[in-house]
């Protein structure tokens, strides 16, 4: 015979509507780690992109691989968004240690997300700051590290970026919106313009830039000059090197 103890904890149920809410919570933490492995291949579309769309909203979106993206702007994002992009494991554990002996509290914790973070979030997650979603954010932008090339994660997180104020999403809209030309023909200093729009495309406009985007772009384009080496994961083996991509 159960003993007691066991009786109230195994033989006790919930009711039927709290079990399906459980499942179904439980479905939904889950499905972003099965989905991701199908990401290897395909063009992905961020959350907010199939909002913009279900909504009516206009999404002007061209998906390019990597190999069709200017080199410099794919150094350029790293520098500016995530310059260990290529040392750490989708998590870049030194910077929160960084952003939290900085902070006075939990409460004023600032720390940029890393481009893994990023992907985690614009593919599966929803838009703004809470604790719950970097909880949900962290694991599942490791195993997008661990299941997805870097190059992989690289070119997925230039293809659902925001890069306009209105809704240009991914690289290749957004360099024909600010430039009027394709992403693969990008020089060194327009893809550090681009590359700094990316904060906040809503204020940050690369077609009529303004003093402090241009610092920006400046800054950006003297790092990548200073550290190409910061793009070397996802240079193509093949080509010996000599083509960051």
């Amino acid at each position: 015979m159960a003993r007691p103890g066991k009786r109230f904890i195994f033989g006790s149920r919930l009711p039927r509507p709290l079990r399906i809410a459980g499942f179904a919570v439980l479905a939904l933490l889950v499905l972003p780690y099965l989905i991701v492995p199908f990401y290897a291949f395909g063009k992905p579309a961020s959350t907010v992109m199939l909002w913009r769309q279900l909504s009516g909203g206009r999404v002007p979106r061209s998906y390019v691989p990597l190999s069709r993206i200017s080199p410099a702007l794919a150094l350029a994002v790293i520098v500016a968004e995530d310059g260990r992009f290529c040392t750490h494991h989708g998590v870049d554990f030194a910077e929160i240690r960084d952003a939290l002996a900085d902070a006075d509290d939990l409460g004023d914790v600032r720390g940029g997300s890393t481009i893994t973070q990023q992907v985690a979030k614009n593919l599966f997650l929803w838009q703004g700051r809470s604790w719950l979603r970097k909880a949900l954010e962290f694991p599942l932008a490791l195993w997008i590290d661990l299941v997805l090339s870097k190059r992989r994660i690289l070119e997925i997180y230039l293809n659902i970026a925001e890069w306009g104020p209105n809704g240009e999403f991914g690289v290749e809209a957004g360099s024909r919106y600010a430039f009027g030309k394709p992403a693969r023909e990008l020089s060194h200093y327009q893809a550090a313009l681009l590359a700094a729009v990316l904060p906040n495309p809503m204020a940050r406009n690369a077609h009529a830039p303004g003093p402090g985007l241009r610092w920006l772009a400046g800054l950006y384009v003297g790092r990548s000059a200073r550290a190409p080496g910061e793009a070397a994961c996802i240079r193509t083996p093949s080509l010996g090197g000599r083509h960051p991509l």
